[in-house]
């Protein structure tokens, strides 16, 4: 069985929607919004998903442990130099004998699964429009910096965003939508640190959960699995745990750990 390049929508949803929630940001990636920055490989029925969209290309492989290593075996002399990843677990040694790892921690996939308790968490905020980018990149550089937020994300108009006294102070957003594939998946949501403890974020994920469930089946997210103030928010809403995953940075281990100094 060889591992080969797949270049066909169809076929790649067909193997995705076996597991709609575990993989929600795949099939969003599918979309025409994100499917320029994608390559994907396939090995038997395991898929790799490489996302070129953020500063860092991304590499997305979730699939039980057997598969899983002999995907990731043929694929890495194919990787990038450097790269951050979302793998299953026995991802991260079967890519150690070539990338120095760094853990990112353990993560944890939440699908929302019950809308009873979404409907009873009192929603707030506004939808925010590209006109709203300063003050979002303001809010993420004082209360969430380093997050993996790419400004054509506001784009899809699935951000939502609570206002005091004009400021923005809580938002909820997502990675990926795709009304086309039926998926979502929330992400950079945040709270500015003198607003917290307000619940303003809690109710800025239930308006935005509102507002995707218009347009998609399947609203999935991905949360530090020891985090358990954030899971229990989320459970709060609605949301059931799917499956626990590594985040993982990765760098050759041919890359020198120290740059060289230039000779004297």
């Amino acid at each position: 069985m060889a591992l080969r390049s797949v270049h066909d929508r169809v076929e790649l949803a067909e193997l995705l929607r076996a597991n709609p929630a575990l993989h929600a940001y795949e099939l969003g990636d599918l979309d025409d919004f994100f499917w320029p920055y994608t390559t994907w490989f396939r090995h038997g029925d395991a898929l790799a998903l490489l996302y070129h969209g953020l500063e860092l290309p991304t590499l997305v492989a979730l699939a039980p442990p057997e598969p899983l290593v002999l995907l990731l075996s043929h694929l890495r002399p194919l990787l990038p130099r450097r790269f951050y990843a979302h793998l299953s677990r026995g991802g991260v040694a079967a890519l150690a004998s070539d990338f120095r790892p760094d853990p990112h921690g353990r993560h944890r996939k939440m699908a929302l699964t019950d809308h009873t308790r979404l409907r009873a968490v009192a929603p707030t905020g506004e939808v925010l429009s590209p006109d709203d980018l300063p003050d979002l990149l303001r809010l993420y550089a004082e209360a969430y910096p380093g997050n993996a937020f790419d400004r054509r994300m506001l784009e899809t108009g699935q951000y939502i965003g609570v206002r005091r006294a004009g400021a923005l102070v809580a938002v909820a957003g997502v990675h990926v939508w795709s009304p086309v594939y039926r998926v979502a998946a929330l992400g950079n949501v945040t709270t500015h640190p003198a607003a917290r403890g307000q619940g303003l974020a809690t109710a800025a994920v239930a308006a935005l959960c509102r507002k995707l469930l218009d347009t998609v089946d399947v609203v999935s997210l991905n949360v530090k699995a020891d985090n358990a103030a954030a899971i229990a928010v989320y459970q709060r809403l609605g949301f059931t745990p799917i499956a626990d995953y590594d985040e993982v940075a990765f760098e050759a281990r041919d890359t020198p750990l120290v740059p060289e100094r230039e000779p004297a």
